[in-house]
């Protein structure tokens, strides 16, 4: 690891400005950035440590929603009272997404920003666009199982690895954010990621000097809430293909549906093409799988992940079924 200088602002305000120095990063649960320094990918030279600024709360909003602290730790949202019965699709998502050492260090915001990555990623060796910008990727004509099957370039097939970000798209979050100058603003979490397209290393809208701040639910949707996740092992492990899914039913019929899948894209994917197939549809099985293929119309395989493009199909099905059922 190479040397770093530290400090540990005590107001936001205080920290946005100390992020503007030149190789500055912000380190909150550290579960992602260490692990990269110790690798030589980051290599920040002055870490600006945000963990005990006074963002952990979780807030009642007048409306019916929720404001969550970007330093929320992800085992305090999981277990909130509020978030298990009124949003447990984000509840289900931070469950699985982790160990439970992870989820009591990692923070909300940083679970938002962990790296967008693959083991090519991590290979100082091979052709990284993402780590080198111009080095080529490595995945493409590699081994590429667990690469993305939908919003790929040729610069990068790499996958969000976040479960909560899949959550929160199904719910429609904001991001608020904070500027050095003072400024606030917020962002739908559906416009916060970027696809790779020909910078991969630019995974965010985020500005340079910008700090996640807090997490806005908006009231909760009605019907059922549900999160599968399919992995290689039960235990901590990332996606293969994971799918939210909010559906409400009417006499048999499907009258809203929102659907986004995680393990398949450079970022949580909003499948409004499954939404359009759902709503107002019957709700069986053949709606399901017409949703389904609507879904992965777009999706390319590269190989050894070509079955990721099945998998996706049925466990969107399984879920949808689930939460039909229930809702």
């Amino acid at each position: 690891m190479r040397s770093f200088t530290y400090e540990r602002p005590t107001d936001v305000q205080a920290a946005v400005a100390a992020v503007s120095r030149t190789g500055a990063k912000f380190i909150s649960g550290g579960t992602n950035l260490l692990d990269l320094m110790k690798l030589d990918i980051e290599r920040p030279s002055h870490l600006v440590d945000i963990s005990r600024l006074p963002l952990r709360d979780i807030e009642e909003l007048p409306d019916g929603g929720l404001r969550i602290g970007a330093q929320a730790a992800n085992s305090d949202v999981a277990a909130d009272t509020r978030v298990r019965t009124r949003y447990p699709v984000l509840s289900e998502a931070l469950v699985a997404g982790a160990s439970g050492q992870l989820r009591n260090k990692a923070s909300t915001g940083g679970n938002l920003l962990q790296r967008t990555r693959c083991p090519y990623f991590y290979d100082t060796a091979a052709g990284c666009n993402k780590r080198d910008p111009g080095s080529g990727c490595s995945a493409i004509g590699g081994f590429n199982r667990i690469h993305a099957v939908l919003g790929v370039s040729d610069s990068c097939t790499a996958t969000h690895p976040s479960d909560m970000a899949v959550a929160m798209t199904v719910l429609e979050a904001e991001i608020e954010l904070l500027d050095a100058d003072g400024s606030v603003r917020r962002v739908a979490i559906a416009d916060f990621y970027r696809l790779p397209g020909d910078t991969p290393h630019i995974e965010t809208v985020l500005r340079p000097c910008e700090m996640i701040t807090s997490v806005f639910l908006p009231p909760p949707p009605s019907g059922r809430q549900t999160y599968r996740k399919v992995r290689d092992r039960a235990s901590y492990e990332f996606a293969l293909v994971s799918v939210a899914a909010v559906v409400s039913t009417d006499q048999g019929a499907i009258s809203e549906a929102r659907v986004a899948f995680g393990g398949v894209a450079h970022k949580p994917w909003r499948s409004i093409e499954a939404e359009a197939a759902l709503t107002g549809r019957p709700a069986m099985m053949v709606t399901y799988r017409a949703a389904a293929e609507a879904a992965m119309r777009d999706a390319t395989g590269q190989g050894h992940n070509d079955f990721k493009i099945e998998l996706a199909k049925r466990t969107l099905c399984r879920t949808l079924a689930q939460a039909a059922q229930a809702s």
